[in-house]
């Protein structure tokens, strides 16, 4: 398991091997069964996710109480509430489990002492952070810029992997469209 977060790390920085080690050193392995909570509403998130296997939401309650799912990560993600995690405040958001998962965690004060010992540690992070901003920015825009079925046709066409894992509704809620028009736009 620790052979595919060290894989992670060397997609994006070099590290040598005794470095990895030591780094994952700091890692804790954790295993959550389906419907199982990473992080609830109004918790401190703590660690930020690796997941080795399975697959996750993150989301919050508007104020009619609906579920808005704001993202789904699967192997080789990291997850976690980065306001939270970065500024000690409770989280606004649920990372909940829709599958068994198993992770890879590691909290803040142990991630801080290895930016300072590996700073290339934080580069990794940094081109990871960056990545997920520019996933943000093109789901803005593609909210934006199309129609309901345009959207659709450009998540399964984008990730097929989720598409196959995510029930239906909880892709429709992603979507910001209802149960019932995905079904249509499905059958179309």
């Amino acid at each position: 398991m620790n052979q595919q977060l060290k894989s992670h790390f060397t997609k994006y920085v070099y590290f040598e091997q005794k470095e990895i080690d030591e780094i994952l050193s700091h890692f804790n392995l954790s295993e959550y069964d389906k419907k199982e909570f990473l992080l609830k509403e109004g918790q401190i998130c703590r660690q930020k996710f690796f997941i080795i296997k399975g697959l996750v939401r993150s989301y919050h309650l508007n104020n009619k109480g609906n579920e808005k799912i704001q993202q789904f990560a699967i192997e080789n993600w990291w997850v976690s509430n980065v306001e939270s995690f970065t500024n000690e405040t409770p989280s606004s958001t649920s990372i909940e489990t829709l599958e068994p998962t198993i992770t890879l965690n590691i909290d803040k004060d142990s991630l801080e002492s290895l930016y300072f010992k590996f700073p290339k540690l934080k580069r990794y992070f940094r081109i990871i952070t960056e990545n997920m901003l520019i996933a943000i920015q093109r789901r803005y825009e593609v909210f934006l810029q199309m129609k309901s079925q345009e959207r659709y046709l450009n998540f399964i066409n984008n990730l097929p992997e989720f598409s196959q894992r995510v029930p239906q509704y909880m892709i429709a809620s992603y979507l910001e469209i209802t149960p019932e028009y995905l079904s249509e736009l499905r059958k179309a």
